[in-house]
């Protein structure tokens, strides 16, 4: 449990060698810009607004951030502060959870992403577990902090259901069928508490190394605390963060089924020397024996399909190998002309 970030606050005066990153991939002393472009969203606007707003950004940016929502701003206070009061609990009290294997589904907390199989790590430390159906997985979840089961149940109902409207609403924006997205290409919800220590030296580490996400869509509550930046025209830079928004991007999956018509921006966390970083992510994503292709109906003589068709589980099972090699996943199942 000494591997834990949580574990070790105020007494890690120098990085370790371990998390120190190539020269070529540390962040250094530039600080990416706050990009004020990217697009901040009125969900409460005219839905016709909303969803030409919703495609555009997601073709040219691949996020946006979301506001008048429907969560309430208390509980998605509460989420991050109860996420923090559990990475703040005594190691053997989260030593239960602790597991390296990246592929176990159950409720586990782990550092960096694949401890025992990395070369080098990251700066970060999260919690992660499924919550759909909600029944079947809040009893796998800590009951300490007292309030967790408490916050994080309601919390992710409402999330999810704020994904599902927007995957709705992009639906409607690329032309498929209603309801294209519901049944097993949405049938989970993966929950993530990440939290990111102040470092000794932030130029030397990343929280998350460049990536995109690999499921639906995400939606990160991301707080106060600025780290996020994402690649955008050859050049970082930083999602500024808004009070009482959601900060949603394209993952890969979606790309394909898009056939290519939105976009999975990659993206990276960077570190404080002054202030740790709390975040709370949810994920909707397919079973794993769903089939993911390009949607016929987005398929055309003078549009041919960009991927292969295949299982979300298969993606899965390469994904994290992938990104620990700085390669694309998506490249794996691009149709060659």
């Amino acid at each position: 449990m000494a591997k834990l970030l949580s574990s070790r606050c105020g007494i890690q005066s120098v990085v370790p060698e371990t998390y120190l990153l190539p020269p070529e991939q540390r962040p250094g002393e530039l600080v990416a810009p706050p990009c004020k472009t990217i697009p901040v969203i009125d969900l409460e606007g005219d839905r016709n607004e909303v969803i030409l707003e919703i495609i555009k950004a997601s073709q040219e940016y691949g996020f946006f951030q979301l506001i008048n929502h429907g969560v309430a701003e208390e509980l998605m206070k509460d989420v991050l502060v109860v996420a923090k009061e559990f990475f703040d609990l005594p190691v053997e009290e989260k030593e239960r959870f602790y597991s390296e294997d990246p592929h176990d589904q159950g409720c586990r907390l782990r550092t960096s992403i694949d401890f025992a199989n990395e070369k080098f790590h990251f700066w970060r430390d999260s919690l992660r577990h499924l919550c759909h159906p909600l029944k079947d997985q809040i009893h796998h979840w800590p009951e300490n902090p007292a309030r967790y089961r408490g916050v994080f149940g309601p919390y992710s109902e409402e999330v999810r259901s704020l994904g599902l409207r927007v995957l709705d609403l992009i639906c409607e924006g690329l032309g498929l069928e209603s309801g294209y997205f519901k049944g097993g290409l949405s049938q989970g919800q993966l929950m993530i508490a990440n939290y990111y220590p102040s470092c000794p030296n932030p130029n030397l580490v990343l929280g998350l190394p460049k990536h995109g996400d690999p499921h639906l869509i995400t939606l990160l509550n991301q707080g106060y605390v600025p780290g996020l930046e994402v690649w955008n025209n050859e050049q970082w830079v930083a999602a500024e963060p808004i009070p009482n928004a959601f900060v949603v991007n394209i993952n890969h999956k979606l790309q394909i089924i898009s056939n290519g018509k939105l976009k999975s921006a990659d993206h990276r966390v960077v570190t404080s020397t002054n202030v740790a970083r709390t975040t709370v992510a949810s994920f909707i994503l397919p079973s794993t024996d769903t089939l993911i292709e390009p949607a016929k109906s987005l398929i055309s003589e003078l549009s041919p399909p960009l991927y292969k068709s295949f299982t979300s589980g298969d993606f899965d099972k390469i994904y994290v190998l992938d990104v620990h090699q700085g390669k694309d996943p998506l490249e794996r199942f691009r149709i060659r002309s």
